[in-house]
């Protein structure tokens, strides 16, 4: 009788979707500045605590990593990881780049711009990752869910707040 080995792990793919997540996370933390700009920005009632934010993130970004994870261990050939690559590299530049145009810049209808791009990213996780793992892809509906509710609040924020850009005295 022999006993079954148990699926081995591959960790180059475990390590780059862990650093994936960790990054952005940290990123987005670190470029999140809830100072009195934001403070005194109007915004909708329907908009969740400040502290939520931050664990609703670390779920989504968890696991969207472990998708990355079920994609590349799924795509057959080096051409199919390549699209896994890329796909996760343009999410992660539209991600990162939300952050600093609505907190450091100062511009949410910028924001709110940058933020159909990001969609668009997220949509495309969900509609192609299957290809390689159907589970990769149903791991990415929380974070199109997410985005799909901050562009949302992003829309609502730019409402409330318009216009931009101007200069103050």
């Amino acid at each position: 009788m022999h006993a079954r080995k148990a699926p081995s792990m591959e960790w180059t793919p475990a390590i780059i979707a862990g650093l994936w997540a960790i990054i952005l996370g940290g990123a987005g933390g670190a470029l999140t500045e809830i100072g009195e700009w934001y403070r005194n920005l109007n915004k909708p009632s329907w908009q969740p605590p400040d502290w939520a934010f931050g664990p609703a993130w670390t779920i989504i970004l968890g696991l969207s990593a472990w998708s990355i994870y079920r994609a590349w261990v799924g795509a057959p050939t080096i051409a199919d990881r390549n699209i896994v690559i890329a796909l996760f590299a343009v999410n992660f530049v539209l991600h990162l780049a939300w952050s600093p145009l609505f907190f450091k810049v100062k511009r949410p209808d910028w924001a709110l711009f940058e933020n159909v791009f990001l969609w668009a990213s997220v949509l495309s996780l969900c509609v192609i990752l299957p290809q390689y793992s159907s589970l990769a892809g149903w791991l990415n509906v929380p974070y199109l869910a997410w985005v799909s509710f901050a562009m949302l609040l992003n829309w609502k924020i730019v409402q409330l707040n318009a216009p931009f850009g101007k200069a103050t005295a």
